[in-house]
This record gives structure tokens, C-alpha cells and sequence, in this order.
């Protein structure tokens, strides 16, 4: 019997103690969200430093930076170079790209009406096709395309070197690209060296497996 009530003696403080750090923890719970809700609304500033204002120097913009080699030889000129043609060296009057001159679309048609007009008079045993100049043939990029289904048809399905061969006999090597249809190098020195601009109708007639006779049209010229 004393071994009885010494049990429950034990339970009842056992559950005494439970009850009271329920109530503790409670306290202590509602305490932490009371705390978590203050910093919630009531952030901390950050412990960043503040930044320095930047104090820009005033630069003489008169002064030029140069190395002690160049300090005696004058400021280098920066304004755009023509650029010289490769191969043999020729002398040509439009090396500037700026002033270019566009021909009028009466004048272009004229021309191309006239190079028309002598293919037709052509031997038609040797294929021949009208290429009428635009800027892109005859200044900057310097790329001939030509007529796709006529590079198909007659033209070699490689790469390989075109001969031009003008009014008076004389003869350039230009490089034909078969998967682009067109010139590319060459092509620049003929155009150079024949003064070729916008507007101009040439006349290629394919007198050879590799080889053209051209003739030119000038948008610029009379009938003759």
C-alpha cells in the first residue's frame, strides 16, 4: 500500500513538471515571435560603410599622350586612306569611295536598252549574257555576280580562272567562285583599270570555256 502511493505521488509531480514547461515553452515560443515580427517590421540597418564621393580630375584635353620614339615627328593623320589595288601598280582617277555617283534610272535603262542591242547582234553560237554596273560591282566590295542559270548551263562547276578579254585585246585573270556564281579576285583590277561605274552595261559573250569578250556599254555615252 505504500508502494502504491509512493507511485502516485511520483505521477502527479511528473505531470506537474510536464504542465509547467508547457506553459514555459509557450512563453518562450510567443516571446521568439514577437521578436521575429519586431525585425520583420522594424529591419536593422546594414552595417555597410557609406562610399566616398568621387572627386574627377579636370583633363587638359589639349594634351596628347605620346611615346618618347614619336615626341618629335608630327601628330599621326587619321582620315580615311584610299586603299591601292593589288597586283600591278596603275595609276586611277576614283579612288574615293565618297564620291560616288549613282547613275539616273532613265540613263541606266538607256544603257542597258544599247548593250541589249548589240548582243543581239552577236554570233549566237557563243552564249552571251547583259550585266548591268551597280555600286557593289564597281566600288567598295568589288563582287561580280552573274546570271545564275547561265553559270549552270555553261560555266565550269568548280572554281577556277576566268580570262577577260576587253575591246582592245587586252586580257585579265579573274577568279570564278562556282558556288556563288560570280568574280571575285580580278575582277576589282578590271573594273579599276576601265573605269567602270554605276549605271555602266557590260556584254560578256563566252567565246571559250573560260574566256569572255566584253564589251562596254558607258551610261554616260552617246550612241555610236
Amino acid at each position: 500500500m505504500a508502494e502504491l502511493k509512493k507511485k502516485l505521488a511520483y505521477e502527479e509531480c511528473r505531470l506537474k513538471r510536464i504542465e509547467e514547461n508547457k506553459k514555459r515553452w509557450q512563453e518562450l515560443k510567443l516571446t521568439m515571435l514577437a521578436e521575429d515580427v519586431h525585425n520583420a517590421t522594424n529591419p536593422k540597418p546594414s552595417p555597410m560603410k557609406k562610399a566616398k564621393p568621387t572627386v574627377r580630375q579636370e583633363v587638359d584635353r589639349s594634351a596628347v599622350r605620346r611615346s618618347n620614339r614619336v615626341a618629335d615627328k608630327p601628330p599621326p593623320n587619321y582620315k580615311e586612306v584610299p586603299i591601292e589595288p593589288l597586283g600591278r601598280p596603275r595609276s586611277y582617277k576614283r579612288k574615293d569611295l565618297l564620291n560616288r555617283v549613282y547613275a539616273a534610272d532613265e540613263d541606266r535603262q538607256y544603257a542597258i536598252g544599247r548593250a541589249e542591242q548589240l548582243q543581239s547582234e552577236l554570233d549566237v553560237d557563243f552564249p552571251s549574257f547583259v550585266k548591268p554596273m551597280l555600286q557593289s560591282h564597281v566600288t567598295g566590295g568589288f563582287w561580280l555576280g552573274l546570271p545564275v542559270h547561265f553559270c549552270k548551263t555553261h560555266l565550269p562547276k568548280h572554281d577556277e580562272y576566268v580570262t577577260l578579254v576587253d575591246e582592245n585585246g587586252d586580257e585579265f585573270q579573274t577568279k570564278y567562285l562556282a558556288l556563288k556564281t560570280g568574280l571575285s579576285g580580278g575582277w576589282r583590277g578590271y573594273a579599276l583599270d576601265h573605269e567602270l561605274i554605276d549605271g555602266d552595261a557590260l556584254v560578256f559573250q563566252l567565246v571559250a570555256p573560260t574566256r569572255f569578250k566584253v564589251y562596254i556599254i558607258r551610261v554616260n555615252q552617246v550612241e555610236d
